[in-house]
């Protein structure tokens, strides 16, 4: 049995996250300057020493200190006397940076295949009709056994699927020029704010953020976000994507004594601004659904009333710092917030939001039975790891020592759908085709004491035959002089369409919807286990990305 996570004191004792009950989500809201970091960094740490693995964006850059012990400044000595309470163990949290754009942590990369059209839909901004093309050109690909990795390939394909309309137009409807022009012009906008750096290979391996040091302790991950929130579209859909991926691949695991995963979603509110309903809806259901593979999802934003009720209701632990109360609107804010917590006789919620101070917080936790706890106020304690940034330097230090450092560093451009169109396709010497991605080059030695010294590290590939980039591996073919039309059957014909028209359902593939037939079942299954790409090319999960075999 582990031991209740003290997070905040109050007069009546510590105010403690049940390990248990962490996968029951949860959220930390308040105003700007009012301690959520701190409270942030203070929860993922207690996390961490029980061995969770953790996840989360670093928008202000401050969370990186969590990879240096913290020191009794007179600050934090001055707070401590104030609370009564002593010196915590000052000790540093294992860590991992990583970087859309590869230049303060090691990069992270995902295929445009893999993130599929509703998420990428998303990130373009595109209107129903759009993104119904979109979907066409998707589906396009997969029947033809085409590799979308990179923006290249996808405005390659756009640019086929647009000359050749007509010839589309008896299979699949109407394709509409403009369309295409309105996506190609949203691809050159996502390239300039970074997109051209996240799509590619090697796409990350999942299993690479689900790591314990030789110690025990869970990695925590922590995404440099501070330049990519000038992109809030790439930045909210690349952490969507990054739940779809843990919801797709992890298996059910129900209620544990601890998370597999706690993953932080800061700035919470960019995930849900202007979201079509049905991707609210998904999005539901994966916060919904996720608590029982063993991941925790944590909102961070400045009012509660940011996340969408139907996701709100679902997050059992809560963390309310202040909110200002300036006009009669933020007056009403501050109301709705109080009546999300649990009522206490001997405390005006209301009252006490607009009150606290910083570093306080009202707080909210589940019981044993898993029924909210009445909301308490409390100081949140100091963190054992540092208040603020890193220098440089140390940072560079840490990104050296991790064990993935060299796996994700060098780009990988293998022949895909921007080849076989412009006919550039290299001729691949039949002994060893399209190998490039399974060899990665090996990190260098690390030193026991580095985090990633665990015996329960997964392999450090990015890639592996059971689980490729990009959701399929298609041996090279011959480049033709004129690659246009594609062959109706290619690589993805017969069998593929047979998949897609099963396993569609509910998974954003455009299959019927309808629950699962025994011939779904036996061709999921099939998909699941066939040594050919096929299957596993054509499946898509709820958020529309690849389902691969784990």
């Amino acid at each position: 049995m582990i031991h209740p996570l003290p997070i905040a004191t109050h007069s009546g004792g510590q105010l403690c996250l049940l390990p248990q009950l962490a996968n029951r989500h949860g959220c930390i809201t308040g105003a700007t300057g009012t301690g959520k970091t701190v409270t942030l960094q203070v929860l993922a740490q207690a996390l961490s020493e029980i061995g969770v693995p953790v996840f989360m964006a670093d928008v202000k850059g401050d969370l990186s200190g969590l990879g240096k012990a913290g020191s009794a400044s007179p600050k934090t000595a001055a707070r401590l006397a104030q609370l009564g309470l002593p010196e915590p163990a000052w000790a540093a949290a294992p860590v991992a940076f990583w970087d859309v754009y590869g230049e303060q942590g090691h990069p992270v990369r995902a295929t445009v295949s893999d993130m599929g059209p509703l998420m990428l839909a998303r990130m373009l901004n595109l209107n129903d009709t759009q993104q119904g093309v979109l979907q066409l050109v998707f589906k396009i690909a997969d029947d033809h056994g085409l590799l979308l990795l990179d923006t290249k390939d996808l405005r390659a394909m756009l640019q086929h699927v647009g000359e050749n309309a007509a010839q589309f137009k008896t299979e699949y409807g109407n394709i509409s020029a403009a369309s295409v022009g309105a996506i190609q012009r949203g691809l050159i906008g996502i390239d300039e704010q970074g997109g051209d750096r996240f799509f590619g290979e090697p796409m990350l391996n999942i299993e690479d953020w689900m790591q314990t040091d030789a110690h025990g302790r869970g990695v925590i991950n922590i995404l440099a976000a501070d330049r990519l929130m000038n992109a809030p579209r790439l930045y909210s859909t690349f952490l969507l994507w990054m739940l779809s991926e843990l919801f797709e691949h992890l298996p059910e695991v129900g209620d544990l004594d601890k998370p597999k995963m706690a993953f932080f979603f800061d700035e919470a509110h960019l995930l849900f601004d202007e979201a079509p309903k049905p991707l609210l809806q998904k999005i539901e259901q994966v916060v919904r659904l996720i608590r029982s593979k063993g991941v925790g999802i944590y909102f961070v934003t400045q009012n509660p009333l940011d996340i969408p009720d139907t996701v709100l209701g679902q997050l059992g632990n809560r963390v309310q710092h202040a909110l200002r109360a300036y006009t009669p609107r933020d007056q009403k804010a501050v109301t709705a917030a109080a009546e999300t917590f649990r009522p206490n006789p001997m405390l005006n919620t209301a009252q006490a939001i607009t009150e606290l101070g910083v570093g306080e917080a009202l707080v909210s936790f589940l019981d044993e039975k898993g029924r909210p706890n009445m909301v308490e106020r409390g100081y949140v304690l100091t963190p054992a790891s540092q208040i603020g940034p890193l220098s440089q330097a140390e940072r560079r230090a840490l990104i050296a020592s991790s064990l993935v450092a060299g796996v994700y560093e060098q780009a990988i451009d293998r022949e895909s759908a921007y080849e076989r169109l412009k006919g550039r396709a290299v001729q691949q010497p039949p002994a060893a085709p399209q190998s490039v991605p399974q060899s990665a080059p090996a990190p260098s030695p690390v030193d026991d004491n580095a985090w990633g010294a665990s015996a329960g590290r997964s392999a450090p590939g990015p890639a592996s035959p059971s689980r490729p980039s990009g959701g399929t591996r298609i041996p090279p073919q011959q480049s033709q002089p004129q690659p246009q039309p594609i062959p109706q059957q290619g690589e993805g014909g017969g069998l593929g369409d047979l998949l897609k028209d099963a396993a569609g359902g509910i998974f954003g593939n455009g299959g019927n919807r309808r629950s699962d037939s025994p011939l779904q079942a036996m061709v999921k299954s099939a998909a699941r286990s066939i040594g050919s790409q096929v299957g596993r090319e054509l499946i898509r999960g709820v958020l529309g990305s690849l389902m691969k075999k784990r």
